[in-house]
């Protein structure tokens, strides 16, 4: 390995490093791919045990995770250890970093929710004057889109929404079911429109850069994969301003090596590029590396509610359903205290939490009873803005468990996103009383950043190389022949889950580097 220059390399096997060495490969490049994690046999790996089989009784070993609220004792192999790889933050705004290392990353684990963004987003600032626009428009992406849906198999219905676009969909026939007609209905007057979850059905049991990307990368015979391997810099050529490989560790062993290529391709995550990036001291001439840090806002059960004509069974099975409702604030300029806007989704047929009774004991069973599945419930996802000040910068102070200087994190929400909290809640909460729906909790309070575990910007693109990192290639702006290509890249994130658009700007990148490297350009 040491003496072969291969091609391309690519860090990381996740949506993005997966959706390049697919396309690459089939390019004819040949391709290193370092992932830090191990190759997991999923049928082998997994099985379910008994909370008495576990160590700590389904709590999980204190200090592991103590940021990833998603984790559990059942599922903390999953997750990266916060113990041996630990990052820093202000105690005062805590960041929750999520990580996932092994083959196939975080697209192992998504929820496979696939929406598009829109020109709302791609041309954000022409619509409400705040931050840049990107350098792409959807016009130019929606090829792109069209290709990724196609693989990963996108279940849709359809509404020709300028907000939400619409795309290569396995058409969604199933039925709305009549309390989500209902609610759809009365939110109409409100512009609101209520429709399917957009969502990747994959192959089989994944949807994933697993089975779906690198299995055909493979079969070319142009892809090479370590895994295990732990990037801990990329190498610089100054005289001749190229990068020309990667300095990693070996996370069995400890071993040093390095492997060369014509090009670089940073695919590790947002958060994990940017920390690369700053610890190689590359491509930050602009001094943005790192800024801009943003995300969506989550409220989970932000408007919890009771259903009286649902209640004791009267409507049966067929009344439960969910659905979709996406932006519909400030899209024809400002409309409301704050700018953007937010989504949610809505589930019927559940049956409320135990916590919103008032009860005890038998008399708080019969209530359960009498009410169960005649509940309401919603998640609000609200678009962050890109600001400056938030922000990851290198701690020297703190370094992982292979040496290498830890993230710190400068990052909270602001008025913005807590005016654009507390409409949603209003808003959902009028709809459900308007229905005579008993709200039964109202919830503005968001989980802190990274919750969501859509961190993006950090490394965004642009046409300004005074003011971005990247050109809308997802080229650095500074090394021709370095490519950052997952959500670090993004300029805006709107509400929407950002893994469609991660896949599509990969193989848009892919494509114009293959044609570049042809041309005898990189």
């Amino acid at each position: 390995m040491a003496s072969k220059t291969y091609d391309v390399l690519i860090i990381g096997s996740g949506a993005s490093g997966g959706m390049a060495a697919h396309t690459l490969t089939k390019k004819g490049a040949e391709c290193l791919l370092l992932e830090a994690g191990p190759q997991v046999d999923f049928n082998r790996a997994r099985s379910l045990k008994n909370v008495y089989d576990l160590p700590y009784r389904g709590m999980g070993k204190p200090g592991r995770l103590s940021h990833v609220f998603q984790a559990d004792e059942f599922n903390a192999n999953q997750w990266v250890d916060e113990a041996q790889v630990p990052y820093t933050h202000d105690p005062a705004n805590p960041y929750n970093w999520v990580r996932v290392r092994m083959l196939g990353g975080k697209s192992n684990f998504w929820a496979r929710m696939s929406f598009r963004l829109s020109d709302y987003e791609f041309k954000a600032k022409d619509v409400d004057g705040f931050g840049e626009n990107w350098p792409v428009s959807y016009a130019e992406m929606a090829p792109y889109y069209d290709v990724v849906e196609g693989i990963f198999r996108v279940m849709g219905r359809k509404e020709g929404l300028k907000q939400l676009p619409d795309g290569n969909f396995v058409e969604d026939r199933s039925p709305d079911g009549p309390l989500i007609t209902r609610f759809g209905q009365a939110s109409k007057k409100l512009g609101m429109t209520v429709t399917k979850i957009r969502r990747a059905l994959g192959q089989g049991p994944l949807a994933s850069s697993l089975n779906l990307l690198l299995p055909g990368a493979m079969e070319t015979g142009k892809l090479t994969i370590v895994p295990n391997a732990v990037a801990r810099e990329i190498s610089y050529d100054k005289s001749g301003g190229r990068v020309t490989g990667v300095h990693f560790v070996d996370k069995r062993t400890g071993r040093e090596m390095h492997a060369k290529a014509r090009v670089v391709v940073v695919a590790a995550s947002c958060l994990e590029s940017t920390r690369l990036l700053l610890n190689s001291n590359i491509a930050n001439s602009s001094g943005v590396l790192g800024r801009y840090l943003h995300d969506q806002f989550y409220i989970v059960r932000g408007v919890a509610a009771l259903i009286p004509e649902a209640k004791g069974g009267k409507m049966g099975r067929g009344a439960a359903g969910s659905g979709y409702v996406p932006r519909a604030q400030n899209l024809n300029g400002k409309d409301k205290k704050y700018i953007r806007g937010y989504c949610f989704d809505l589930n019927t047929g559940n049956t409320p939490d135990t916590r919103f009774f008032p009860y005890f004991g038998e008399e708080l069973e019969q209530k359960i009873d009498e009410w169960r599945g005649a509940g309401f419930s919603s998640t609000i996802m609200g678009e962050v803005l890109p600001r400056y000040e938030n922000h990851v910068r290198i701690d020297k102070t703190v370094k992982d468990a292979w040496g290498i200087p830890v993230l710190n994190f400068q990052c909270k929400y602001t008025d913005n996103e807590f005016e654009m909290a507390k409409d949603a809640v209003e808003t959902i909460s009028g709809v459900c009383q308007e229905l005579g729906w008993e709200v039964l909790n109202r919830n503005t309070k968001m989980f802190p950043p990274g919750y969501s575990i859509h961190e993006l910007g950090t490394c965004r693109m642009g046409d300004n190389p005074k003011t971005s990192v990247l050109n809308k290639w997802n080229q650095s702006h500074d090394i021709k022949n370095l490519f950052v290509v997952d959500g670090s890249s993004f300029v805006t994130g709107g509400g929407q889950n950002p893994t469609m658009t991660i896949l599509a700007l990969s193989m848009r990148a892919s494509e114009y580097m293959a044609e570049q490297m042809n041309k005898k350009e990189l």
